[in-house]
């Protein structure tokens, strides 16, 4: 009898390893990277072996899923996912919501936005998108006027009203919080906010509202969205254990979509 259930155990194992998949996942520096780590995890519970490859900015993650080097990526909004498609041509789809950062604006020179003196400099992400949301987060803190009809994507080109004549620096989203040095404000990522040490609770003066469009969302190629992975990871993903970590490790700097 031993002997017959050490080999249904050895059997089931069999089974077990036969099915498990292996997929690689891209994502951004700080808090995407690590919440992929957790579901990685509860992954491994389901079969699906998940390699988090990490990207150091927001552009090659989708042309690594568009070339087939990875499965999937999460670590982009909705908006910035239809300007890469528009703009680049790629033929990706949305499996599933992940988490909301707030954008947030960041200074080593002032503590409240009243403070901000005439002329000052504001840096902002170069990307269209974060761009876009960073200068309507502006406009939402009246302190600016874009033009109607600019939508999710304005530019500093849409600016119609500056009372206070703020100049705009336009870095790469990563460089933003080197950018404190020498801007009056800087309005950044939470992703890279905490990467570079920065806690949008304790350290940003002022803070994107959580109800924005900006969902963060796992992308895939479109044909994907069936293959036997996906649902194992968007359930581990959306697990009880990965929802608890989020809450408990960045508290209202970032919030779940489930």
């Amino acid at each position: 009898m031993l002997r017959l259930t050490t080999l249904v155990s050895v059997l089931a194992l069999s089974a077990t390893a036969a099915m498990a998949e292996d997929i690689k996942v891209g994502v951004s520096p700080g808090e995407h990277a690590e919440i992929m780590e957790e579901v990685a995890k509860v992954a491994e519970t389901k079969g699906l072996n998940i390699d988090v490859v990490e990207f150091s900015d927001y552009v090659v993650p989708n042309q690594a899923l568009a070339d087939g080097d990875l499965q999937a990526n999460s670590f982009q909004h909705r908006p910035y996912l239809e300007n890469q498609m528009k703009d680049r041509g790629f033929d990706l789809a949305e499996i599933a919501t992940t988490i909301t950062t707030p954008m947030g604006i960041y200074s080593d020179k002032i503590e409240d936005l009243a403070d901000l003196p005439e002329g000052a400099k504001v840096a902002i992400p170069n990307d269209p998108t974060n761009g876009g949301r960073a200068l309507l987060l502006l406009q939402e803190l009246d302190l600016i006027t874009l033009a109607d009809g600019s939508g999710l994507v304005p530019s500093p080109l849409d600016v119609t009203e500056n009372s206070k004549d703020l100049s705009f620096l336009e870095l790469d989203a990563a460089q933003l919080p080197r950018a404190l040095a020498d801007a009056d404000i800087a309005i950044i990522n939470t992703n890279y906010a905490l990467a570079s040490g920065l806690n949008p609770e304790d350290d940003a003066i002022a803070m994107e509202k959580a109800d924005s469009p900006y969902v963060n969302i796992i992308v895939v190629r479109e044909g994907d969205q069936d293959e036997p992975w996906v649902k194992p990871l968007i359930e581990a993903y959306h697990s009880p254990e990965v929802k608890a970590y989020i809450e408990d490790k960045y508290q209202s700097a970032v919030l779940t979509s489930w």
